[in-house]
């Protein structure tokens, strides 16, 4: 019988090209909810991969404020509003490869298929759903689902328990150096992604590439296979 494997997708940074979106629509909740005005997209870098709440608290913390977890929630709240509003007249960039993968994959036989995000559940299916990736043929673990942020291995742990696969089995696909961490931590083998961050920043990943077009079915075995051994 040939053995299983799971290959667990980040969604942010990975599926599809957020960062432009989730700058100008955390920028005009910081505006409306707090006063806060000329944000730039760089003012959101400490917070990317962190989860929604952190993203909207680094975008503040930029400009001299350190919010409460009331303000951080309610801000949190609106950004996702706006960001499915925005969605709905701009849709998002899909990065190159990654639903050839996820497809190939699922054709294979031979992989279950998770999302595993420190967004929000609303905010990642809509994300997801609009790439056009094979939703309903994947496990979804959100921020909602989690207490713990990456670096911490919660997140990928409880994604390799949903689709019923052990982590040494697995492959991550990851585009920040928090997530790389939390999936070393985890035990899986991690696929990096020079969508978000730098090469060298990603250094603690299995894998670096700059497209998941140059990655295949084939190529996520044998990095596995090799965890393995």
């Amino acid at each position: 019988m040939n053995e299983r494997y799971g290959l667990i997708f980040d969604v942010d940074g990975v599926i599809a090209d957020t960062e432009g979106v989730n700058a100008v629509v955390t920028a005009r909740v910081l505006e409306e909810l707090f006063g806060i005005t000329q944000v730039k997209e760089e003012d959101f870098v400490l917070g990317i991969g962190c989860g929604d709440e952190e993203y909207v608290r680094a975008g503040a913390r930029a400009h001299g404020l350190e919010l409460t977890d009331k303000q951080a929630k309610a801000g949190t709240q609106l950004r996702e509003k706006y960001f499915i509003e925005a969605m709905a007249t701009e849709p998002l960039k899909v990065f190159d490869g990654v639903i050839e993968l996820m497809d190939d994959a699922l054709e294979s036989g031979r992989f279950s298929l998770a999302i595993a995000t420190s967004g929000s559940f609303e905010k990642s299916r809509a994300i997801v759903q609009s790439a056009g990736a094979p939703y309903e043929q994947m496990a979804h673990v959100s921020g909602n689902d989690v207490k713990r942020r990456k670096p911490d291995p919660e997140i990928f742990l409880l994604a390799c328990g949903r689709i019923g696969i052990d982590a040494g089995l697995c492959a991550v696909v990851e585009d920040a150096p928090d997530g790389v961490a939390a999936a070393k931590a985890a035990g899986t083998a991690c696929i990096a992604v020079t969508n978000s961050a730098s090469a060298e920043k990603l250094s603690g990943a299995d894998l670096v590439c700059d497209s998941l077009a140059d990655i295949s079915i084939g190529t996520v075995m044998d990095l596995i296979r090799s965890q393995e051994g």
